[in-house]
């Protein structure tokens, strides 16, 4: 195990170094100047605009200014904004709050409702449950995101004034409820139709024949046999699923008004801030690195079969 963990680790440098790369380059190779776009259409001194690009060491090689970068990575910095001056990690430490408490409602959904919905209709597979699930979970994965967003502020928060429009305080966590729930229904229903399949195919195995034959009631066998089995790809989803949450947040936080990390990354955007977009995807990637090895350490849970030299 411990080799494995090792190995795996040497393998996210390259993955880091090439996703970062990519995104750095999308960024600061863009045509146009940064510093130059603060000012508008206002009359400025070069010299001004040549001081503040040495300090923010904007006048460097292009890959110069990546290995820069890295380099303060791997020290906890993350850039810094070129209006402001502010650390970019300052931001990310005051936007990251709200969309992890989103991201965790929706994961939640997902998979309390998600895994129920598809169990339901595997063990069900070809009923009437069955194909109601199958409807419902199309519905999610046709509609686009935002539209599935206007339609549940509108009934949910104008029509019942159940909930509010938008979101007054993301510490709360009655009020992110409902971006929650929009931001999980995507995600929803790829697990209910993965979960599904999974549990068709395996109340077919062998295993779950011989656990009847033994005497095993049908609710041990299914959470016992069944359900440990059927959940491996599950859990493979959604441990992927945590960064592609976190990543889709910046729609549902921009219909419901949440200030989390996808605004920041709107307005980073909108003002031209190349290196707050940067730094806020390099934080993400590092995420996504460390649920993904956590998930495949994760199997050996699920199934003892699996063994990790």
């Amino acid at each position: 195990m411990g080799r494995y963990v090792v190995r795996r680790l040497l393998q996210m440098i390259p993955v880091f170094i090439g996703a970062t790369l990519l995104v750095f380059l999308m960024m600061y190779a863009l045509p146009g100047d940064p510093v130059r776009a603060l000012y508008g259409e206002r009359s400025v001194d070069e010299a001004q605009i040549a001081a503040i690009k040495a300090e923010l060491g904007l006048d460097l090689p292009l890959m110069q200014q990546y290995w820069n970068y890295l380099l303060g990575v791997f020290q906890g910095d993350f850039g810094t904004q070129i209006a402001s001056r502010r650390p970019v990690m300052d931001v990310i430490t005051q936007a990251l709050p709200a969309t992890i408490r989103l991201t965790v409602l929706a994961f939640l959904i997902t998979v309390v409702l998600g895994v129920g919905m598809g169990l339901v209709a595997g063990l069900r597979r070809g009923g009437k449950t069955d194909r109601a699930i199958l409807f419902v979970t199309l519905i999610f994965i046709s509609v686009p995101v935002f539209v599935i967003g206007y339609a549940y502020q509108n009934f949910f928060a104008n029509t019942l004034g159940w909930t509010t429009p938008t979101v007054r305080d993301p510490e709360a966590w009655t009020q992110l409820i409902l971006p929650a729930m929009v931001l999980a229904s995507l995600s929803l229903a790829y697990v209910a139709r993965l979960t599904r399949t999974s549990i068709a195919e395996n109340a077919r195995a062998d295993y779950m024949r011989t656990a009847k034959a033994k005497g095993l009631s049908r609710p041990r066998a299914v959470t016992v046999h069944l359900m440990r089995n059927s959940l491996i790809p599950v859990v493979t989803f959604l441990g992927v699923d945590i960064g592609n949450l976190m990543a889709g947040a910046i729609v549902t936080e921009g219909i419901f008004n949440v200030q989390g990390i996808g605004s920041a990354v709107y307005r980073a955007l909108s003002f031209r801030e190349g290196a707050t977009v940067v730094g806020i995807v390099t934080f993400m990637i590092v995420i996504y690195l460390v649920v993904t090895l956590l998930v495949d350490l994760l199997y050996a849970v699920l199934d003892p079969r699996i063994r990790y030299a």
